[in-house]
């Protein structure tokens, strides 16, 4: 799914501003110095023509050397200050924005780590990355660089005006004559190059998705055949951001030859009436000349400062974007009085967690998803005592994984309670429940890292021995006797390098470790060779016993033992049982079992 990036053409708004300040404040000493020794770089900046106009007045127009060298010593270490002021400017501006978008990066990615397993189901991964990475650099940037750059030029340009009016009035008029023309000129262009910027930006965007999408879709891109179709939808987004990044570039283009032009025809106000002052000896030369450079000098800032505006402005939609990440609400929170006992996620108040034994009870429970209206569950009981083994068959997609969701306290009940140990989960933390769950998916996900440190997640405090240990119980430790560096094998990003099998002993690896007393089994076993699953069958065997569990499964002959087993169809458990009653019923699942029992029979003999 391609998020566009959203217009923004919002007019300043200094509410929306304010939600940067808790990030801004660890930095206020870095910000004050940065701003103090900007604006020590616009004093020298406007002094520095005075320099010039005495040189011209007392050496040139006196003809005389005398004070030539004190001259040309206060010149050398006011250039020498102006140098240290802008190298402690950029340090600062530099810590400010290092650190800040480091620290809006870390603040979503902990807030990510909070938000419910909804957030994800709504948004995709590309909205996430774009906010985290792209507007948090930007904002920091801006704050950093485009806003104190800003200053100065405010500064700079009234500074440049006063010095003017005391040198002489009449002539700072005729120049301040430009200034009306050019603030209309730097109105009517600005707001067009941030149109065509935002077209470039929105290009871009769309660019590093179809990169995205490119790279990881290329297996399924060959295996379609797809490649030119993919290569002209490519080249059409890549047509489109040349496209706007040169209309922006001709405005900027002409926008800026225009101010060149509105800045000599200044000076040349300013040589014609300063000329005639001059001639009629009301004026000396050096103020001419001193006059003449703040002509040329002026104009520049200005366009400074209408060009930041606009950037600052347009800033407004990154920080609606990262603050309101920050501002998404979970949809599963714990209450204040649990996270007073139990601690938080970060937080952790291991001593107040009660042991878990894995009885579990749905009590009167309906439920519909967030993003929905229609009742998943409805006034939905049953009883699963610590121990049990609980299978939930039926179609893809009929919605096998939504009890196993609330039984995991993933999602909630709408109404209704469920029981862990007799208590309502909601009277506990999430971590207490979560660090007792062990879950093994259909398509585990492993994370970058090498094996042992992937078993390692089920037990983080864990030996290498007892991963070693862990690994054999389900034959991972095959996987790393196979490889060249062993248990060090990088497994690639998201275990890309491990075959589906191997990822698949490495999850179940890790579940052992951890120890769980409530164990789901995601359909863990359909993506695996026969011959690999023959290997963990006995450590499935192994990880039901004395814990509580929940099977997902396609291959209902995995299932029959199960203590319940429970039929879901189009979002409803219309049967549940045990395999035998379940049979004896001559129902849905009985069509259904007799259904793959056939295929797989059809299957042995194709053999």
């Amino acid at each position: 799914m391609q998020i566009e990036e959203k217009e923004y053409d919002q007019s300043f708004d200094w509410r929306i501003w304010k939600k940067l300040f808790p990030f801004m404040k660890p930095f206020r000493k870095y910000m004050i110095i940065a701003l103090v020794f900007n604006t020590l770089c616009a004093l020298v900046d406007i002094a520095l023509p005075l320099f010039q106009q005495y040189a011209i007045n007392h050496f040139i127009s006196g003809n005389t050397t005398e004070g030539i060298g004190s001259f040309a010593g206060t010149y050398l270490v006011t250039i020498i200050f102006q140098t240290v002021s802008v190298v402690i400017f950029c340090r600062c501006a530099m810590v400010i924005e290092m650190n800040m978008a480091k620290n809006m990066k870390k603040a979503c990615f902990d807030h990510l780590q909070q938000l419910s397993f909804s957030y994800y189901n709504t948004t995709p991964v590309g909205y996430i990355l774009a906010r985290v990475m792209n507007d948090t650099g930007r904002i920091s940037g801006l704050i950093a660089w485009n806003l104190l750059d800003m200053l100065w030029a405010m500064f700079y340009v009234v500074g440049i005006f006063g010095i003017m009016l005391a040198l002489n009035w009449k002539l700072a008029l005729w120049i301040m004559l430009i200034v009306p023309g050019l603030v209309l000129l730097t109105s009517f262009f600005q707001k067009r190059i941030l149109k065509w910027n935002r077209q470039v930006r929105k290009k871009n965007s769309m660019i590093t998705g179809a990169y995205n999408e490119g790279i990881t879709g290329a297996q399924t891109s060959k295996a379609l055949v797809i490649e030119e179709k993919n290569s002209r939808h490519f080249k059409g987004l890549t047509d489109d951001m040349k496209t706007a990044g040169v209309k922006a570039a001709r405005m900027n283009g002409l926008y800026v030859a225009l101010v060149v032009f509105c800045g000599y025809i200044g000076v040349a106000l300013a040589l014609k009436q300063g000329g005639e002052l001059v001639l009629a000896q009301a004026l000396q030369l050096g103020t001419l000349s001193a006059f003449t450079t703040y002509a040329v000098n002026m104009f520049e800032p200005i366009r400074n400062i209408a060009s930041n505006l606009s950037e600052i402005v347009a800033a407004q939609a990154n920080i609606e974007r990262v603050t309101g990440l920050l501002e998404e609400e979970p949809q599963i929170k714990d209450r204040p009085d649990v996270i007073e006992k139990y601690g938080t996620a970060f937080e952790q108040k291991r001593e107040n967690w009660e042991p878990i034994k894995g009885d579990i009870t749905f009590e009167d429970v309906t439920f519909h998803y967030p993003d929905g209206n229609e009742n998943i569950l409805e006034h939905f009981n049953l009883h699963v005592p610590a121990g049990t083994t609980v299978a939930i068959v039926g179609e893809t997609g009929a919605g096998k994984s939504t009890l196993v969701n609330l039984a995991c306290r993933f999602f909630e009940p709408t109404q209704g309670r469920i029981l862990i140990d007799g208590v309502d989960y909601r009277e506990r933390s999430q971590s207490w429940l979560h660090s007792a769950l062990g879950y093994v998916l259909q398509s585990p996900h492993l994370f970058t890292g090498t094996i042992m440190e992937n078993i390692r997640y089920g037990k983080l405090e864990a030996t290498d021995e007892e991963v070693i240990e862990a690994a054999k119980i389900v034959s991972a430790d095959q996987v790393a006797k196979r490889l060249e560096k062993g248990w060090q094998t990088d497994v690639g990003e998201g275990g890309d390098s491990m075959s589906t099998g191997e990822k698949q002993l490495i999850s179940f690896a890790r579940a052992v470790l951890a120890d769980p007393a409530i164990f789901v089994l995601d359909e863990a076993t359909s993506s695996i060779d026969t011959e690999t699953e023959q290997l963990i069958q006995n450590a499935i065997s192994y990880l039901l016993k004395d814990r509580t569990s929940f099977i997902i499964a396609h291959r209902l002959s995995t299932i029959r033992q199960a203590d319940v087993i429970l039929v879901v169809k189009a979002g409803k458990i219309i049967e549940q049982g045990t395999h035998d009653e379940l049979m004896a019923m001559k129902g849905y699942y009985h069509d259904l079992y007799t259904q793959q029992f056939k295929e797989e029979m059809m299957e042995e003999l194709v053999k």
